[in-house]
């Protein structure tokens, strides 16, 4: 599938800031699932790119100015192919440094009396089928219901609220994984279809030996599909985010995002 994409981030403030820099984690990573077949990024007046400690290409977008108005734009067509949600261990990140917790994706209690029954299904029929079943009972559990938990809120308190957005789906995931001894990761994204939030999709991606990385869309109910676009990887959304940053100065913040994508001819 070859994907148009056009992502426009426009902040509006009522007061001016005196400074800005944001990290822009919007260019898609090179993988076996998807080749980029053009991409342009523009923002800020300064632009500067490197590439973090998950591989991840990253922007740093910094605006020295006062100013009332940011806008951040990416565009380009990327190639797709359906790889049945399945990614070969080829990016020379270490599976076991996705066993660690943090404060987005600690597992409470809760989320580990959710996912022991799934160990023992672990163990009978294999990671693969424990984990489809984990994601679909995840599914029944949490509603997906946009505007009811931000970009602060844990999986704990998502799955004890039993309701949040993709991003807490996959946080969620991350840490009932973790519960029963699965290195698990966040992807931020792009989705060409299905449930997301208006600017960019999050999934979970989790390490099956012999296998490699395969990818549990909760909020979907689905492995990824070519409609997916991988733009970053890390242990949360803090490490993964599209954009996030920081000003000087400056208040009454505004956002408003726009995306389009369009599946282009062969």
């Amino acid at each position: 599938m070859r994907l148009l994409i056009n992502h426009e981030t426009v902040y509006s403030l009522t007061h001016a800031a005196t400074r800005s820099v944001q990290y822009l984690r919007l260019t898609p990573r090179v993988d076996r699932c998807q080749r980029v077949e053009s991409w342009s990024i523009s923002g800020p007046e300064h632009l500067r790119a490197w590439t973090d400690g998950y591989g991840n290409t990253v922007h740093v977008a910094s605006e020295t100015a006062a100013h009332d108005a940011l806008t951040i734009r990416v565009s380009g067509v990327v190639a797709t192919r359906d790889t049945a949600g399945v990614l070969p261990l080829d990016d020379g990140l270490p599976p076991g440094m996705f066993l660690r917790s943090g404060p987005l994706i600690a597992a409470s209690a809760e989320i580990a009396a959710f996912a022991a029954p799934f160990a023992g299904l672990r163990a009978e029929k294999g990671e693969i089928a424990a984990l489809h079943a984990m994601m679909s009972a995840q599914a029944d559990a949490v509603a997906f219901e946009p505007g009811t938990t931000t970009v602060t809120t844990t999986a704990a308190e998502a799955f004890a609220a039993k309701r949040g957005v993709c991003q807490d789906h996959a946080h969620i995931f991350i840490a009932a994984c973790h519960a029963i001894g699965l290195p698990a990761r966040y992807v931020s994204g792009y989705l060409a279809a299905g449930q997301g939030d208006v600017a960019t999709h999050a999934w979970a991606e989790v390490y099956i030996p012999g296998l490699g990385w395969v990818s549990f869309d909760a909020a979907n109910r689905q492995s990824a599909t070519e409609a997916y676009v991988r733009l970053a990887v890390g242990p949360d959304y803090a490490a993964a985010a599209p954009v996030i940053g920081m000003r000087t100065g400056g208040g009454g913040e505004e956002i408003a995002v726009r995306v389009q994508i369009e599946q282009m001819q062969s």
